[in-house]
């Protein structure tokens, strides 16, 4: 049979992205591990335009919640035309009974030890609301299907190495989501890192690894990564601040050819560091574990968080020169988001303080869900938005730039460049993220369908069978 898998967007910033840079691996890892007997295709929202005439006979959507409105949309929009849709994701993990609103079906947690049960029910007519994905082993998982991503997204190779995080940090889903830390062979992670059928040699040469903290496991990372070397290639991943107290392995890194190491700092702030459970992070080490880093040529990417309940919009705006003065080559900055599954979610809804009025648009990183303790949401979200304007300055991205260039190795450098090129091109043009508040075309929910609309896609099914 025909399916065709979706993963479902909205757009984060005023005009779209210039430039889209990286897919999720969710899409061609979904695509890799369906049976070979189905014909299988894979569209992502951001880039792609869809066909709701599509002859399919399944639809399956993956979102996260910053995107469950238009998931819903695009499910409504096919039930419409007699498709069966199913979905999966952290979204449908954590709000199923809303997600059964939409869709035939849902997979939670982990797909691969019931996607294929789940297609083999579909063409029994025996489609069952739900299926409880299990922990994967990581053994035997295919390459991804490289061959079903569009043209339009400039880095392609994105890969898996492990799964999961040892890391409890409060506003993250991946301890529930991703229980356990899981490992794949090396040979397997090896053969995904050479697949080089790709049109532009930067395609070729750049391996994203898609995990939470590839690092963690020191006998692992240091053979995978001695297994990297003669295939000299450019590689990134996210990893904890402490690889920097391992130089042998920072060595490691720069010989097999790494050129950006993503750390969750989050914040300058004690307090807040304890608000999201991020004890290992020690702010007096920050500039120390950079510059470690740097001085092996790799650029240090790192993530920011603003609306802790200990920050205000002093200390909010003022993370733009404390990222300067720690040497961060490229900032990722968003808005705390208490996403269902978190720690972070259960404390806030006991003490009421979720805004339950506010639609799943504003969970997407830059808009605000919640009441926060020292400011107002508008306060909030104003601070964020100058936090965001004086990092990607001209000025500051200029001088981010500069200092890679007789720091960085090439690849690292031309991270740098781009990315930071990248924001301040945003910033230049006032292409900010969005206020939700403010976009009424993008906050319209499509009810769910009625009872005999919800059955009429599945009677389809039954009648073909």
């Amino acid at each position: 049979m025909k399916i065709d898998i979706i993963i479902a967007y909205v757009q984060r910033y005023e005009f779209g992205h210039e430039r889209d840079f990286v897919p999720p691996i969710t899409g061609i890892h979904l695509a890799a591990i369906t049976p070979a007997e189905h014909e299988v295709r894979v569209f992502h929202q951001q880039v792609d335009k869809l066909d709701y005439n599509t002859d399919a006979d399944v639809i399956a959507i993956s979102f996260f919640s910053g995107f469950a409105m238009a998931a819903y949309s695009l499910a409504a929009e096919f039930r419409k035309r007699g498709k069966v849709v199913v979905a999966g994701g952290p979204h449908v993990t954590y709000c199923q009974e809303e997600a059964l609103n939409y869709f035939d079906a849902i997979v939670t947690g982990e797909a691969e030890n019931v996607w294929p049960t789940l297609l083999r029910d579909f063409e029994l007519g025996q489609l069952q609301q739900v299926y409880t994905g299990t922990p994967c082993d990581m053994v035997n998982l295919p390459t991804p299907r490289y061959d079903l991503l569009p043209e339009k997204f400039f880095i392609k190779k994105v890969l898996q190495a492990t799964r999961g995080c040892p890391f409890s940090c409060s506003f993250c889903t991946v301890p529930s989501l991703n229980p356990g830390f899981r490992l794949r062979p090396i040979e397997d992670v090896i053969r995904d890192a050479s697949y080089d059928n790709f049109s532009h040699w930067w395609q070729r040469k750049i391996v994203w690894f898609w995990d939470d903290n590839l690092t963690i496991r020191r006998p692992y990372i240091r053979q995978l990564l001695n297994e990297m070397i003669p295939l000299k290639k450019w590689w990134l991943t996210q990893a904890s601040m402490d690889i920097a107290k391992d130089p042998e392995l920072l060595d490691l890194m720069k010989a097999s050819g790494c050129i950006g190491v993503f750390l969750g700092i989050e914040s300058f702030g004690v307090d807040s560091l304890a608000d999201a459970n991020k004890r290992q992070n020690k702010i007096a080490h920050y500039k120390v574990a950079v510059k470690e880093i740097r001085k092996r040529g790799i650029a240090v990417m790192a993530g920011f968080i603003a609306g802790f309940d200990h920050d205000d919009e002093k200390s909010i705006i003022h993370m733009a020169d404390q990222l300067m003065e720690i040497g961060i080559d490229v900032p990722f900055l968003s808005i705390m988001t208490p996403f269902k599954g978190t720690p972070i979610y259960t404390k806030l809804n006991q003490e009421g303080r979720i805004l339950s009025q506010r639609n799943w648009n504003f969970y997407n990183g830059y808009n605000v869900a919640f009441k926060p303790k020292k400011l107002s949401e508008a306060q909030l979200l104003n601070a964020h938005r100058e936090l965001w304007k004086k990092s990607f300055s001209p000025w500051y991205s200029l001088k981010r730039i500069l200092q890679g260039i007789y720091t960085l190795r090439t690849g690292a450098f031309l991270l740098s460049f781009f990315m930071n090129s990248f924001y301040t091109y945003k910033r230049l043009r006032s292409n900010y993220p969005i206020d939700m508040s403010k976009r009424t075309d993008l906050n319209n929910l499509v009810p769910p369908p009625t009872k005999a609309e919800s059955n009429s896609s599945l009677l389809v099914v039954a009648e073909a069978s």
